[in-house]
């Protein structure tokens, strides 16, 4: 069993401390791991220094001298793929896992709903204080230094408008901003998923169903994952957490909102047929970007209007 370092401490393991505290076999028959910085203190305790075995190091070069039943890890980014940790889990059930041993969480899927929100307008004003901020500055170097650094102006707002118009923001998002349900467009079975195929582009068409009207501004992302377990050793009791939109509050993931500048107009019935590309950013590996082609489909004016898809691009850093 293997266990990687929850980022909430080690009260979050209690539950799983307590049962292991009653269990009375040793330790590699059970193939009980703990990557960790904290957890040398847990398993010298009396209750479980005779179960627990602490090995300090990473997926990629620490070696087991047999096979492991389970491997547990909060691996989950935002969006689900983010930071790209899920390469290191599928490392280690590849390498340490048993041909019937199971991980946990065990499935995940990507969700796209569309939405409401103010914040993309404010992205916009945004962008546009900061363009009159760069202006300003301009007048006031050559004003005062007959210094004209003009020729950078280009560049200045292309990276400005690749901050506030091109990239995802985290989202605290209130199930009411949502205008349709959210569809899965991606799942994955962690027990059978290459590494290969993580690391190729995903690429996945999907109807988003309008149940309001427009505008949208944006794209709510977000993801959830399932405890199941294997099918040679389910889960006792399966559990499913989510990070969608919720009236109390959303989890330390969030949601991922891609805004969009102008809006796209719909009406209640319409369908977004889309088309979406997440692929890895070449400079940083463990960041994202993501194409969207957006077509509005029905019997509505702005669906008979529509004279192509749309193409949107977001970095998601």
């Amino acid at each position: 069993m293997m266990l990687r370092e929850s980022r909430y401490g080690p009260a979050s393991w209690r539950p799983l401390q307590q049962r292991l505290a009653s269990t009375r076999h040793s330790p590699w028959p059970l193939g009980f791991l703990v990557l960790g910085y904290y957890y040398p203190a847990l398993s010298a305790t009396p209750q479980l220094d005779h179960i627990v075995e602490v090995i300090q190091g990473t997926i990629e070069t620490t070696e087991l001298p047999e096979k492991v039943d389970i491997i547990i890890s909060e691996w989950m980014g935002y969006f689900l793929l983010r930071e790209s940790m899920l390469d290191s889990v599928l490392l280690a059930r590849d390498k340490f896992l048993k041909p019937d041993g199971a991980l946990y969480p065990s499935h995940a899927r990507m969700y796209l709903a569309p939405m409401r929100t103010s914040s993309a307008a404010s992205r916009v004003n945004d962008f546009q204080n900061s363009m009159y901020g760069w202006s300003e500055f301009l007048r006031e170097m050559k004003g005062y230094y007959q210094v004209d650094l003009d020729c950078l102006s280009e560049a200045f707002r292309t990276e400005q408008k690749e901050y506030y118009l091109n990239t995802s923001a985290w989202g605290n998002v209130h199930p009411t901003q949502l205008l349709g349900p959210g569809v899965a467009f991606k799942k994955y079975d962690l027990l059978n998923v290459t590494l290969e195929q993580l690391k190729a582009d995903l690429a996945a068409d999907v109807d988003l169903p309008m149940v309001d009207g427009g505008p949208i501004d944006a794209f709510c992302g977000w993801f959830d994952v399932d405890f199941q377990g294997s099918p040679e050793h389910p889960a006792d009791e399966a559990v499913r957490l989510t990070t969608g939109p919720d009236p109390t509050g959303s989890t330390h993931w969030g949601q991922q909102v891609f805004m969009m500048n102008p809006s796209i107009d719909c009406a209640p019935g319409d369908t977004l047929s889309c088309n979406v590309k997440i692929t890895r950013q070449q400079v940083n590996h463990r960041l994202l970007e993501m194409a969207m082609s957006v077509k509005v489909e029905g019997k509505s004016i702005y669906a008979q209007e529509s004279s192509g898809p749309r193409q949107l691009n977001w970095h998601i850093d």
